[in-house]
């Protein structure tokens, strides 16, 4: 098969879905490898990495959706991409359909078949494509939350390890899959209080053994509203697969925040799970709703591209293959994971949607 790797358009994204050494894979299976000029190298990948070990360079995008049949990218596609998407291409990537009904028009106009990452679902609802990525965004996230409490960033100018003789900062955590247990595990090891909102006991376990300074709670609104007012730092984190995120935390809970404290919601691609989310590029990141500073970029691992495309790569490439091979409509999970089909919404959260 012929598969086809963009470069990635979204705003300063880095990322690259084939790293060299899977398209070396790809190739000694006898496929046919083709990546758009420049591609990697945001990732620290050069061109001639890739055709040392047989892959195909293509002068522009319209070039490289011309060659391919499957087209892995990393990100959903935006107007240039679908510019030159066709009914005949097999498209993975991660779609995030559900609070982009715009999007959603284009793909089922194009009729083409695109299975999403986040929507690849194993037999025990484990999702690997959106795993490594999520660790990614909820370690982000505290990272950045730190920094925009700095005062010089527009923050209440709060340490949140705190030290003697001053009090600890407090972070709120909304979900502990994988972005929000990160975000909890990197917070709680600066020292932060940490109060996670979890629905599964098993999860609020494992964020409790994280040490004594974190707190799990059943997210009650009422409950939610009390931690939130008094938190320095909230992370948003909540998934439902393939759906718009839930708003957890209402305006009225954000006015309640002091002012110079700050929110990162990591479900923004899903809508976001707050209901003053409103998405954001790297580019002009954050805004500020009643005193505090939101951070809602869409494309959060995108500012890690060495780490997050050695990442992502690892999770995607074994069911590259069995795209590539033609036979995977035996794989359960891919299966599971196509969204949009011959110009119908398949995936079950999404239908109805436009």
């Amino acid at each position: 098969m012929r598969i086809g790797v963009p470069r990635e358009t979204k705003t300063l994204e880095g990322r690259v879905a084939l790293v060299p050494a899977a398209c070396a894979d790809l190739v000694a299976r006898g496929h046919e490898v083709w990546i758009e000029k420049d591609a990697g190298i945001k990732s620290g990948f050069r061109d001639q990495e890739y055709t040392r070990v047989g892959v195909r360079i293509a002068p522009d995008a319209a070039a490289l959706y011309e060659k391919g049949e499957l087209i892995v990218k990393v990100k959903e596609p935006i107007a240039g991409d679908l510019a030159h998407l066709r009914r005949d291409h097999l498209l993975f990537c991660y779609l995030h359909l559900a609070p982009d009904p715009e999007l959603t028009k284009r793909l089922l106009a194009i009729g083409l078949t695109g299975i999403a990452f986040e929507t690849v679902e194993l037999d025990n609802g484990d999702l690997p494509l959106l795993a490594p990525m999520s660790i990614i965004a909820g370690r982000i996230a505290i990272q950045i939350g730190t920094h925009l409490l700095h005062q010089p960033a527009g923050g209440k100018g709060k340490l949140l390890g705190g030290l003697p003789s001053t009090e600890r900062g407090k972070v709120v955590v909304l979900g502990a899959g994988a972005a929000g247990g990160n975000s909890a595990q990197l917070a709680a090891a600066g020292g932060a209080n940490v109060v996670v909102f979890e629905k599964r006991q098993d999860r609020m376990a494992q964020m409790m053994a994280l040490g004594s300074n974190v707190t799990t709670l059943y997210p009650y609104a009422e409950a939610v509203a009390r931690e939130v007012a008094s938190a320095d730092l909230v992370i948003g984190a909540v998934l439902v697969t393939g759906a718009k995120a839930p708003h957890v935390v209402t305006r009225e809970m954000i006015r309640s925040m002091e002012p110079g404290s700050i929110v990162v919601d990591i479900s923004v691609d899903q809508g976001g799970c707050f209901e003053t989310t409103r998405p954001t590029t790297y580019a002009d990141p954050t805004y500020v709703v009643d005193g505090v500073t939101h951070f809602a970029v869409t494309n959060m691992p995108g500012a890690v591209p060495q780490t997050s495309s050695h990442a992502i790569c690892a999770a995607i490439l074994p069911f590259v293959q069995k795209l590539a091979s033609g036979n995977w409509r035996d794989n359960h999970p891919l299966v599971r994971g196509i969204n949009v089909e011959g110009g119908e919404l398949v995936h079950p959260a999404l239908k109805g949607m436009v």
